[in-house]
């Protein structure tokens, strides 16, 4: 076994109607005031309504930033920032989707009455220092992991991130309650939920920090998301089920924060920059692709994670029949639950297949993980037959 090491989040709390208490833990970690970062989209739907009426009950005040975005730019971040500030907020809690628990990470950290460092000073692995405020994470979709995660994703021009990728950015605690993700489209749940599937296996076939621990969680996680996929797409109402995937997708989160993600991930940057496909979405397209490439090195882990998302529908096989079974029953998921399944059909032109290229092999922080080197050749390959 080689040396490892594995962080994560401090508590997890999984209980359906938990987000109702939201008040009552802030109190606990001693906060008398409270920011809420989140988007605009939960505030119309009226999610937070009920759990604020908490805060009004007890003695901690909150406010609420709502101009999160998907892809968040650093206009939002330091605005939410200089709210924090303002407000003297003792406790940052963010609430929904992957870019507003990322932008929570940040404003708990630069807005700390410590803080001397800016956004810009904390981009890349292990640049962020001091201390930050306590941090509750809440998701509403059951996909991204970035309750677990000590990653936020910033855009920072028209198609291109940064990452800030410090231990400090693991929350203290992340709540995972179903009851928050009923009212969730079927698209949504079908392409967070492949996003989340796509964290476990990327962690376990991680070719610099695959570890015990992770390749627990990944299994699980897997197991979990697959087993439960099918059944939230077609019933958003299963509370059992959600809370199963939001379990899954946590896990899968706490696998990859470990043993990162890959060349998946990195194709699906630059889909997300140039054509703003949602993030999970960009998985889905390039997913049963990339692993296609990569079975080549691959197949004897991508067997070993074949049950776990066939189940029953597994035929005996070697290692490489097995493989290809995983990726066609990857594929597969995103086809009978209603996602697009060709480039072309999510609005990507032809043209910009080699500029996708040439901006994925920028993203070397995650294809060094990868079990197969990827060309820019490769990776035009790989988009090209995803078209």
């Amino acid at each position: 076994m080689q040396p490892f090491s594995f962080a994560t989040t401090a508590q997890i709390l999984c209980e359906s109607g938990a987000a109702l208490r939201l008040a009552d833990l802030c109190l606990e970690r001693g906060a008398r005031r409270v920011l809420v970062v989140t988007d605009p989209g939960i505030t119309r739907l009226g999610m937070l309504d009920d759990i604020l009426a908490g805060f009004a009950s007890c003695a901690c005040s909150v406010a609420v930033f709502d101009q999160v975005q998907a892809d968040p730019p650093e206009a939002v971040v330091l605005e939410a920032v200089a709210l924090a500030r303002a407000l003297g907020a003792e406790l940052v809690v963010g609430f929904g989707g992957g870019s507003s628990m990322d932008v929570a990470k940040l404003v708990a950290l630069l807005a700390h009455p410590e803080c001397r460092q800016g956004l810009v000073d904390i981009y890349g692995v292990g640049n962020a220092q001091g201390r930050r405020l306590p941090l509750v994470q809440v998701p509403t979709t059951a996909g991204t992991g970035s309750e677990v995660t000590p990653i936020a994703i910033v855009t920072t021009g028209e198609t291109t991130k940064m990452g800030v990728v410090s231990p400090l950015l693991l929350p203290d605690l992340a709540l995972l309650d179903a009851d928050l993700t009923l009212g969730l489209p079927p698209a949504v749940t079908a392409a967070t939920g492949i996003d989340a599937m796509v964290h476990a296996i990327e962690a376990y076939t991680s070719r610099l920090k695959k570890n015990p621990l992770s390749d627990l969680l990944a299994r699980e996680a897997l197991r979990l998301l697959a087993g439960n996929l099918d059944a939230v797409v077609a019933d958003g109402r299963n509370r059992e089920a959600r809370q199963a995937m939001l379990l899954g997708a946590c896990l899968a989160g706490q696998a990859f924060a470990n043993a990162p993600v890959a060349a998946v991930h990195a194709l699906a940057y630059p889909l997300g920059g140039h054509f703003h496909i949602p993030h999970g979405l960009s998985n889905a397209l390039v997913l049963p692709h990339v692993l296609g490439f990569n079975a080549e090195v691959a197949a004897p882990l991508y067997a070993e994670l074949a049950p776990l998302v066939l189940g029953r529908k597994l035929r005996p096989g070697d290692e490489r029949q097995l493989s290809e079974q995983l990726i066609v029953e990857l594929a597969d998921f995103s086809q009978r639950n209603g996602l697009p399944t060709r480039l072309r059909d999510a609005g990507v032109a032809e043209a910009t297949l080699p500029q996708l290229a040439r901006d994925a092999m920028l993203q070397q922080r995650l294809l060094v993980n990868n079990p197969r080197e990827v060309s820019e050749a490769d990776a035009l390959a790989i988009y090209q037959a995803a078209f």
